[in-house]
């Protein structure tokens, strides 16, 4: 394999993620399966290259010069010698390259940073535990277990011996480790977090089955409500409302065994803030749950002819598992699964049990390496950026900011974007990535760079791109999905335009609890609404006989879009 097939591997979309090269809708070993361009009946252009024209060759002019004043113009502003370097000189932290100190005052991507090291163990260790504790447990009957024998009278009945052995194992491993992680993360406060998961299951498995979609979202959203008031429910504030207190050398009756509680606090004592991840498991899992109950027509495995042991995406998120298998302890180990506990990617109930009986085809060990190495070379892109653009202590130590051209002011914006973009990044990348060697296959977050997106819709499905198929899956068809788009009824298309509004309520809520997040959210739904215009004014169909204009058109488009995006 020479250098340059190598390089094209590494960044081909296959590696990154097999779902953006292959149908949702075709198992992952028919041959016969269609591309994801074919399935959506979209044919191939046969247009001339336009590499080698005078026009792209201008292009590349335009990239050789403006790309390096960009960087410039950023390091410029970085340098010790600026006028404004001892403004937020403070901000910053010993480096370790070229001599250069360090923008770490990102507080957010710092705790990543900092704990790099402490992770990389964690993610070695765990899949080495793992198949320690498969080898011990592999001998054993798995028949002898009744939980196995009640799986093998569920209503496929077409699970074997081995596959059930597997789904126990997986299963009980998740559970063990899941509980030292989970404590060492929260410490006491893990029991709070179970209370939370017992109350949500209880309301899926107990209430008349009708009542389970509105009480869950009730619940879900309430308790995004409720933790973010009650900002993790302290035991020192509940003992302060508590009747047993007593006076303690005049001081107020305030009972110490609350505040003994809330010190071990573990390495994370502010759950509430990630917990947001698991609220979106919750409702995955009961509304999963109650689509089984309510489905009609009898097993889609036999329905269908489906071999689950090689599945579709598609399938594996929409085929309900055994009614057996919403147990209490398959939920436990699904919401608590170490690798994707803290930040994702999201998967559904579905898909994980799956994945547990079955591993998925799409992982490869050539494959997960290549993702792998790919996760350090974003590592390194961050540190070098870093290290040689302040643009986030810049930023933090409100300058004046009349003393910066135009182009310098939008030059820190951008790579301000780009610091976001990749301090998200990282965390997604390398869960994922931990989920990988440990057999599972969630979705990719990132799909591509914030600096190469001029579609808003496109850029919205690809940021955080399991938080949107979530959305997709478990509000946005619910509600209606597009109705119909642009192309029926003004009721349909209000009615699409209001469940996008819906859509980023919902988001703009999940992320934080604040009236400007709102707005957001709400601006969010405004600045889409050129792009759908445009694409109902202008739809390809009627462009087939002349791409070139059509081309020139949705560049002018794109342009606007990016200029939407940047204010």
């Amino acid at each position: 394999m020479t250098i340059l097939s190598y390089v094209g591997r590494l960044y081909s979309l296959d590696t990154l993620d097999t779902r953006f090269t292959k149908s949702a809708k075709s198992p992952p070993l028919n041959n016969n399966s269609r591309s994801i361009s074919a399935e959506a009946g979209v044919d191939a252009p046969s247009t001339k290259s336009l590499w080698r024209t005078p026009e792209f060759y201008f292009y590349y002019l335009c990239f050789i010069v403006a790309v390096p004043l960009m960087f410039k113009a950023a390091y410029d502003l970085s340098k010790p010698t600026h006028p404004n370097y001892p403004n937020f000189e403070p901000l910053l932290s010993p480096g370790w390259i070229a001599g250069r100190k360090v923008d770490n005052s990102d507080t957010q991507y710092s705790g990543f940073r900092e704990n790099v090291p402490y992770m990389f163990l964690v993610l070695i260790l765990h899949p080495l535990l793992r198949r320690f504790y498969e080898s011990l447990s592999s001998g054993r009957d798995v028949m002898s277990d009744p939980l196995a024998r009640g799986k093998q009278d569920g209503q496929r009945g077409i699970q074997n011996h081995e596959v059930e052995a597997r789904l126990i194992r997986r299963v009980n491993f998740d559970l063990c480790f899941a509980a030292l992680f989970f404590v060492a993360l929260h410490g006491f406060s893990a029991l709070k977090i179970l209370l939370i998961l017992y109350i949500n299951f209880t309301l899926a498995t107990r209430l008349p089955i009708a009542q389970v979609p509105l009480a869950t979202w009730v619940f879900g959203i309430g308790i995004l409500f409720a933790n973010e008031f009650g900002q993790g429910y302290p035991m020192g504030r509940l003992a302060e409302v508590l009747p047993f207190g007593t006076s303690i050398e005049g001081r107020d009756p305030v009972s110490k065994w609350g505040s003994v509680l809330d010190g071990f606090g573990g390495l994370i004592p502010r759950w509430e803030i990630f917990f947001k991840f698991n609220v979106l498991r919750l409702i995955s899992f009961n509304f999963d749950y109650y689509w089984s109950v309510t489905r009609s027509g009898g097993s889609p495995l036999e329905k269908k002819q489906l071999d689950p042991a090689n599945l579709s995406e598609r399938d594996r998120i929409v085929t309900p598992a055994n009614p057996t298998d919403y147990s209490f302890r398959n939920y436990l180990a699904y919401i608590l699964y170490a690798p994707l506990y803290l930040a994702g990617p999201i998967l559904t109930f579905n898909d994980y049990i799956s994945q547990l009986r079955y591993r998925a085809q799409s992982i490869t060990s050539s494959r997960t390496l290549l993702y792998g190495i790919r996760f350090l070379i974003c590592l390194v892109t961050m540190e070098i950026m870093i290290h040689f653009i302040y643009a986030v202590a810049i930023s933090k130590s409100s300058p004046a900011w009349n003393t910066y051209t135009p182009f310098q002011l939008s030059m820190l914006g951008y790579f301000n974007l780009n610091h976001i973009w990749l301090k998200l990044l990282l965390p997604w990348r390398f869960f994922r990535f931990w989920a990988l060697l440990d057999g599972i296959d969630p979705p990719e977050n990132m799909v591509r760079c914030m600096s190469d997106n001029y579609s808003t819709q496109a850029f919205w499905r690809g940021w955080h791109r399991s938080f949107n198929r979530w959305i997709v899956r478990y509000i946005y068809i619910p509600l209606g999905g597009s109705s119909g788009g642009l192309t029926k009824s003004p009721w349909a298309k209000i009615r699409g335009i209001l469940n996008i509004l819906a859509v980023f309520t919902f988001v703009a809520l999940w992320h934080d609890i604040n009236l400007r997040l709102l707005a957001w959210g709400w601006l969010i739904t405004f600045f889409v609404l050129p792009e759908v215009v445009a694409e109902w004014l202008f739809p390809p169909k009627r462009w087939k006989d002349d791409r070139n204009a059509y081309r020139v058109i949705c560049g002018v488009g794109a342009v606007g879009n990016i200029l939407i995006m940047m204010s």
